[in-house]
């Protein structure tokens, strides 16, 4: 059986994440060898986002405050969630979701989703479509506005 213990995650900080969004994260998931259910704990410093506004195509996702607080945006507006609170983004754009640490001590949240393959995020407010894959090649980041017709190039 492989553990993972929440309590005491090693968080990796990328350096290339913008101002804003530096954040913490443990894959929980990966450790413990799931495929089907993906986990990942983010360590939120204050005034800091994990992600941009999204919304998640074919997978539904739960939000679980380990400890501090957090903002968090959804189309009915923001919300703060504290130690304990759990709620769910179902896919589409009624899950859209993004939070942010406004407060002044670490939070740490526990996100838990579906896994499909391969994974579609919408961004509302920058007008991006992302394909995410297992392989890094076939990923793409693309605008909304820049579509083409499916016989393009035919």
């Amino acid at each position: 059986m492989r553990r993972f213990n929440l309590l005491s995650a090693d968080y990796e900080y990328s350096a290339d994440n913008p101002e804003g969004y530096h954040r913490g994260r443990a894959r929980v998931g990966e450790a413990i060898g799931s495929r089907r259910i993906g986990g990942t704990v983010y360590e939120l410093p204050p005034g800091e986002s994990a992600w941009p506004y999204h919304y998640e195509l074919g997978d539904e996702e739960w939000l679980i405050v380990l400890d501090g607080r957090v903002a968090v945006r959804t189309p009915e507006g923001e919300e703060e969630l504290g130690e304990g609170d759990v709620v769910c983004f179902p896919e589409g754009p009624d899950g859209a979701h993004a939070m942010v640490n406004r407060g002044t001590e670490t939070a740490h949240v526990l996100m838990l989703s579906t896994r499909r393959a391969p994974a579609v995020s919408v961004y509302p407010d920058s007008d991006k479509v992302g394909v995410f894959t297992d392989d890094p090649g076939a990923r793409v980041m693309v605008r909304r506005s820049s579509s083409v017709d499916y016989w393009d190039g035919e």
